[in-house]
């Protein structure tokens, strides 16, 4: 069976897959008195944890249970012997939130919101052997049969991400050679990779990390300020749940970044898997393809998403792709057509340039996979990366293949894949500031591209992570 591990974080011997009901704990403290010797650790049958003395005293030990916030911000304590608990990023607190609505008066009410990724769409479209667009739609028509107030399309919120994303790029190019910008710009987009990338090497890397926000977390942001304020409703009495095709996307969730102090919310209260969604359909005993078919809903009158949209590029958002093009065009005037990827070491590793005159203007590439990360990191710390954009990507294959998406019988999946890969093309492609409603927003909601307010809701920060060794001498 294949392992739903983030694929970055395994390989360090941290994981970062979060399952519901598994438990994460640990020893708080271990009696380390002068003289003690050699502390050694009992477990009962029950996980129940016993500090045995030299004379064979035994004195149960207190458990800590980490939560997702504790494990986005440790250095290393959580391994890939332990799992962390999860309370709050499960198909069944959905089901909370639905029954509570369900108990209480209209105005006690939480309006409950759900937005899907195109990579989600892709996967459950693959299941069913249904289309993206008809896929999600009868998907908003089970959302709202259960309770769920709104269903958007997560693409639309890509917009924001890929358009921050190209200014930030030709910002960062031109500023090189006196600001002390960092290149390569590294896209920041895969929650796992920013794990690692703070955990393992954060001096060196987050530098590099390109700044915008993720299509989930500037989803959360719309729906939490922006149509939170179109609902004429505060930030906490929205439930915000995002489906995606990563595990690692619930930690991105919990980041204390995307944490409204004022109103005590999150941007995202709840991620759910594209696995825990088909669970949730099989739990309500749903004929998935007979279904109605309902559109898709606009975060405001000018943004008509009835139907998913995408964007060139790659299954994992198109970050190399729009941004190559733009900046071709506004760097040096060239307008690209057609972007052509070179394969290097393997097809999960691919590079494209920009060239005029047998002058490489622009080196790009796109780098998925653990091992592929690695080469690239290394040529980053030894100060001799060729590349002035990366998109990186955790998992092989890139968010298609994503931890979190549906896994095909044994010996199927490489068939799987590509199925998902098809139907994810077949979604019409339109240029993110072409979108209805997005330069729109930008002006009414944001106050102008590249204002202070668009900085500030649309881009995030990172925190290296030192690594601490454990002085504790345990014999388990």
């Amino acid at each position: 069976m294949a392992s739903p591990f983030s694929r970055a974080l395994q390989l360090t011997d941290l994981d970062d897959f979060i399952g519901p009901s598994q438990d994460c704990t640990k020893p708080v403290k271990v009696d380390r008195r002068p003289g003690s010797g050699t502390a050694k650790i009992h477990i009962e049958d029950d996980g129940s944890y016993f500090q045995v003395s030299q004379d064979g005293g035994a004195r149960k030990l207190e458990k800590a249970k980490i939560s997702l916030k504790d494990c986005l911000a440790c250095s290393g304590c959580v391994t890939s012997a332990e799992s962390v608990l999860i309370t709050q990023q499960s198909h069944e607190e959905l089901r909370k939130v639905l029954n509570a609505n369900k108990a209480a008066p209209p105005e006690q009410q939480r309006l409950v919101v759900v937005s899907v990724s195109p990579q989600s769409t892709a996967s459950l479209a693959a299941r069913f052997q249904l289309s993206p667009t008809d896929t999600a739609k009868k998907l908003t028509s089970f959302f709202k049969q259960i309770g769920v107030h709104y269903v958007f399309d997560t693409a639309f919120s890509r917009n924001f991400s890929l358009l921050e994303s190209q200014r930030e790029f030709v910002q960062r190019f031109r500023k090189q050679a006196n600001s002390g910008q960092a290149l390569p710009v590294l896209a920041s987009a895969c929650p796992g990779w920013v794990c690692y990338a703070e955990k393992t090497h954060g001096s060196v890397l987050l530098p590099h990390l390109s700044t915008a926000r993720s299509p989930q977390q500037v989803m959360g942001v719309l729906v939490k300020d922006f149509f939170a304020q179109q609902q004429h409703r505060s930030p906490d009495q929205l439930y915000h749940v995002a489906v995606m095709p990563c595990y690692d996307k619930k930690l991105e969730a919990a980041r204390p970044d995307f944490f409204n102090q004022e109103f005590q919310t999150r941007d995202v209260d709840c991620v759910l898997t594209t696995g825990e969604v088909s669970t949730l359909l099989d739990e309500e005993g749903v004929v998935f393809p007979d279904l109605e078919s309902t559109p898709l809903d606009a975060l405001s009158s000018c943004a008509s998403t009835e139907e998913p949209i995408s964007h060139w590029g790659g299954g994992s958002g198109g970050y190399l792709e729009h941004v190559f093009r733009h900046a071709a065009r506004e760097l040096f005037g060239i307008h690209v057509a057609e972007v052509t990827y070179k394969p290097l070491r393997n097809k999960d590793f691919q590079e494209v340039t920009l060239e005029r005159d047998s002058q490489v203007l622009l080196r790009f590439a796109a780098t998925y996979g653990f091992r592929n990360i690695q080469n690239v990191v290394q040529k980053i710390r030894r100060g001799r990366c060729p590349y002035h954009y990366v998109e990186v990507m955790a998992c092989p294959s890139g968010c298609l293949n994503g931890g979190g998406q549906l896994r095909a019988p044994d010996g199927h999946g490489r068939e799987l894949l590509q199925q998902v890969e098809r139907l994810y093309r077949t979604v019409r492609t339109q240029a993110p500031e072409d979108v209805p409603g997005v330069l729109e927003l930008y002006e009414y909601w944001l106050q102008g591209l590249g204002s202070d307010r668009a900085a500030r809701l649309l881009h995030t920060q990172y925190h290296a992570v030192e690594k601490t060794s454990s002085s504790f001498n345990i014999k388990w």
